[in-house]
């Protein structure tokens, strides 16, 4: 019987492991690289960039150094490795086996013609986390637009959305607001593909990029990422598991404002929502109250290490998904902000007033224009008109983005 049950789990992790083939798995699997045999490539990836063997995929390329020679590397966000925190400037070299690898972030965000010199066809691929405002997203978009001014191809490797493909949620993108954190007008939760936005950005924005995505094979709009049988590669410090992305969904823009921790700090980033001021039952049983469909609210207590609140002790809940397909993450935070504030009005004030124009800018820029910082000021219960706001939007969203689907 024992020997059965091993069988049997043997069977379906392979099973599991085998059911996507991403589109570098795809690229190199089928002899696509033959369709740019003789051309140099510069490739933009980093530590997530890997097949579903967990090959990175710039070794794929320098193992077929002869048919295409991989000739610059280019990171996003985080650097190379995926180890930083801060702005990585493009002055900071890097050579890997003899490769020069260009930053993308921190003083120059956009390949310049130095950098793209000598390069024939740019490859792409990074795992992104299926958020507008995470900046994978707009290199890419800033790399499209850089090579359609030099007449570069550009092919992007497709990847699963952690989120699904179903689920949009959040509000869109005003044009007044655009920004690295936030450059397409799509919800925050948009549902797509990195080469499904790469299209969409592509014919939307009328960019004419010689644009070519490489679909994965076996993956649908439903799965989560645990579904796909991959192995996820922690894409930030702050993004160590495939279910992260969702929580970062559901908490990332209150983390903005700086008035309550969310775990960053602390040992779940993106996972708790607490403050010194807040007491933690009355906090829990009043989201509770809210039922809010796939979540629940537990007390939590706990002790920032760094960041908000640093060695204070802290009040809160912490957040816990019991139905990922029922979940609207943006919801979620946007009733956690109404919650706070008709529990703590005069606090929420006098943090509000106290704010930094740097930190309103940067919520307004990621929560996609000033109305929802404007309905959480003004608003004693806002909630409700947060979720309401750009609902028409994203419906025409949902209408807009189906020619650009692959999947």
């Amino acid at each position: 019987m024992i020997i059965r049950f091993l069988l049997l789990f043997v069977f379906i992790a392979s099973h599991s492991y085998s059911l996507v083939r991403l589109g570098v798995d795809v690229f190199f699997s089928e002899g696509m690289i033959e369709g740019i045999k003789g051309k140099r490539i510069g490739l933009v990836t980093n530590h997530t960039g890997v097949n579903r063997e967990l090959v990175f995929t710039y070794e794929l390329f320098l193992k077929q150094r002869e048919k295409a020679p991989l000739v610059a590397l280019f990171s996003p966000e985080h650097g190379f490795f995926g180890q930083k925190g801060a702005a990585v400037d493009c002055k900071d070299l890097m050579l890997l086996r003899n490769i020069p690898i260009f930053s993308l972030y921190g003083a120059t965000r956009r390949p310049t013609s130095e950098m793209l010199q000598g390069v024939d066809v740019l490859v792409y691929d990074i795992q992104d986390v299926g958020c507008r405002p995470y900046t994978y997203t707009t290199t890419l978009f800033y790399v499209m637009e850089e090579a359609a001014k030099r007449k570069i191809p550009v092919i992007v490797l497709d990847r699963p959305n952690p989120l699904g493909g179903l689920l949009t949620d959040g509000p869109m993108l005003e044009e007044g607001v655009r920004s690295f954190i936030g450059y397409i007008d799509v919800p925050y939760c948009h549902g797509m593909t990195i080469g499904e936005l790469a299209r969409y950005f592509n014919e939307e924005y009328k960019i004419q990029c010689d644009l070519q995505v490489i679909p994965m094979k076996g993956w649908s709009r439903n799965m989560s990422f645990r579904d796909t049988g991959l192995f996820w590669i922690p894409t930030s410090p702050y993004i160590p598991e495939p279910e992260t992305p969702l929580f970062y969904a559901t908490t990332g823009l209150i983390g903005e404002l700086g008035i309550l921790n969310i775990g960053i700090g602390y040992t779940l980033p993106f996972k708790i929502v607490g403050a010194p001021w807040i007491h933690a039952e009355e906090f829990a049983r009043k989201l509770n109250q809210q039922k809010l469909p796939g979540v629940r609210f537990v007390p939590f207590y706990f002790k920032p290490i760094y960041g908000l609140y640093k060695e204070e002790e802290c009040q809160g809940v912490l957040i816990v998904v019991v139905d990922v397909s029922l979940v609207k993450p943006v919801r979620v935070q946007q009733f956690i902000l109404g919650v706070v504030k008709s529990m703590y009005p005069q606090k929420i004030e006098e943090q509000l007033a106290a704010l930094p124009d740097l930190k309103k800018k940067l919520f307004c820029q990621a929560a996609g224009g000033g109305q929802m910082f404007s309905i959480f000021q003004t608003e004693r219960y806002p909630a409700w008109k947060m979720v309401e706001h750009h609902r028409d939007k994203r419906e025409l969203f949902l209408e807009k983005r189906k020619k650009h689907l692959l999947y």
